[in-house]
This record gives structure tokens, sequence and C-alpha cells, in this order.
């Protein structure tokens, strides 16, 4: 693909993650290069959620490598987490704190010296459009309004790279349409992978489709590839789905 031209910016290489003789993951590898929007999909306990655990760092993987922007991510997380935003479902935020508080708290556990750190709090308050609600405490918030703040925060240190684990999941219409646009404009500067069950939403976002089952990887390739038979993207989820029906 023309992509490759470019850096990888996440890479997966012969993943696996095992518990006891359960694999989560099993041998999973690819590449999303550098500008790439990737949409991540998959049914419910297909490996989803710790594969991207495993790229962040969080997971120790079992066997395999996670790069992020180069930066082995078990032998050199510090400087990978630098280049990285990670939006897992249902991120924690503090509810008693408000959305500035806590930006300026993230701000300055990232070490942000005093006049960058205002800069980028005003940047991800005006780009995620929270200065309406930027004093109120967060636990007050709309879903769509703390998802707002939680991309906010993934935002803040400038990362290239983002992961975002379904990011507009228990959102109304209005909400998924706001985050759509945000992501949507993120993608013009940063690579992005992004979870959803949403299948309207990879149409609207996202170029290339990584199908996981299983814990294995299935499909990587284009939409359109996935589309070329004028069947309808849902079509072909359950098509990839262990079990389903072709």
């Amino acid at each position: 693909m023309s992509g490759n031209q470019r850096p990888a910016m996440i890479e997966a290489i012969g993943l696996s993650k095992y518990y006891g003789p359960f694999a989560a993951v099993r041998d999973v590898s690819f590449k999303v290069y550098q500008g790439e929007v990737v949409a991540f999909l998959g049914p419910n306990g297909a490996g989803k959620s710790t594969t991207m655990k495993l790229l962040t760092g969080y997971l120790a993987p079992s066997a395999g490598v996670a790069k992020i922007a180069g930066h082995d991510m078990s032998t050199d997380r510090l400087a990978g987490a630098a280049r990285l935003g990670y939006l897992p479902e249902n991120g924690p935020l503090y509810p008693d704190m408000t959305p500035r508080g806590l930006l300026k708290f993230f701000a300055e556990a990232r070490g942000l010296p005093p006049q960058k750190a205002r800069q980028r709090i005003e940047a991800v308050v005006e780009l995620c459009d929270l200065g309406a609600v930027i004093g109120k405490p967060i636990g007050k918030l709309s879903r769509g309004y703390r998802q707002r703040v939680g991309m906010a925060q993934v935002l803040l240190h400038e990362p290239d790279v983002l992961i975002l684990d379904e990011p507009t999941a228990g959102l109304d219409p209005n909400q998924i349409h706001e985050v759509r646009e945000t992501i949507r404009k993120l993608g013009q500067s940063k690579t992005i992978l992004l979870s959803t069950h949403i299948l309207q939403e990879v149409e609207a976002m996202a170029g290339r489709v990584l199908f996981i089952d299983e814990g294995r990887l299935v499909f990587d390739g284009p939409i359109g590839q996935l589309t070329a038979d004028g069947k309808p993207l849902d079509h072909h989820f359950r098509r990839l789905s262990s079990g389903a029906a072709a």
C-alpha cells in the first residue's frame, strides 16, 4: 500500500497474550503508518481491547513486540508514551474535579512548563469544545462531555499517535457526531487506531480496517476491499466473525 512510504507509527509484531491456557490475542501483526486513520473491528471478546493495551504498554505481551513511533513498549515505554495518547473505554476521570482542574493536574504530571501548559489547555479546550463546562464538576457532566474531557486529556501533550477504544460508546447521535468531527479533525495530523462497534463510524472516519476474531487478525485492508461486492459492512462483520454464516 502507498502508506508504507511513510514511517510506521504503530506496530504489532507477533503479539500474543495468554491467561493460563486461554489465548486472548494470538500472533497478531500489523502496522499503522503516519497519517492513517484505521478502524479496529471485531465482536465482543475478540481481543480488541487487549491488543490496544498491549500496544500502549498497559499490558505486557506473552510473546511479540509492540512499538509506538519506533519505541518498544516493553523496554522503552516512557519514550513511546511521550508520543502516544490513549483513551481507554470508560477511561478514568475524577468526578469531583473540573475539566480545568483535571487538565492542569495532567499538565503538571507530564512535566509541561507553566506557559506551555496554559497554551495546551487553551488549545484542547477549544478543540474539544469544552468552554461551556470548563468550571463544572466532571461528575455532573453528560457522558458526551465526559468523553470530550477524556479526549482533551489525551491530546494535552500533543501526541503523534492516538489509540481510542470505543470513543463513542454510550453516546447519543448528536454526541457521536461531535466526537466524530473531533476525530476527523485530528486525523488530518495524527495517526489514529480506533476501536468501535458503530459501523457507520468506520465508513465516516477510517480508510482501512483491521478485523480481529478469537484473538487472531483475520482481515487487514481498505474498507473498499471489504465492500467491493456491494454488500454492506455489517454483512462482512458477520462473515468475518467466527461461527457466523457467510
